[in-house]
């Protein structure tokens, strides 16, 4: 289930991300607790609060208090958000500078994504 690549914890908010991206989990569905997560898992229980916590601090989840934690009905629009801003980071920049580097026109790439099937 785990990777040695990346903390635990981060593997954990990662996939609540992808389940909310996906539809998997919804707005105002209530998800496992971390004693749950925990052991479920078989993973130290503050290693899944980290992840609870980090998804709260970024507005993915929210807790009610005595109930549990629910995903935020806001959820998807934030990680669609985030997901876009880090593909400019991640993708596009490094490709860019790397065009720039071995001498190709950014008109030549933009003509290859619009022939490649870019939409929109």
């Amino acid at each position: 289930m785990f990777d040695d690549r990346s903390p635990i914890y981060r593997q954990i908010a990662d996939r609540i991300k992808a389940d909310v991206l996906s539809g998997v989990l919804k707005g105002d569905e209530q998800v496992m607790s971390t004693n749950q997560y925990a052991a479920f898992y078989r993973i130290n229980p503050a290693t899944a609060a980290k992840a609870f916590q980090q998804l709260v601090d970024e507005g993915v989840l929210y807790k009610k208090r005595g109930i549990g934690m629910f995903v935020s009905p806001a959820a998807p629009e934030v990680l669609r958000a985030q997901r876009r801003e880090s593909f400019f980071t991640d993708v596009v920049d490094p490709m860019v500078a790397e065009a720039r580097a071995i001498g190709i026109p950014l008109g030549d790439i933009v003509r290859r994504i619009t022939e490649t099937g870019g939409h929109g």
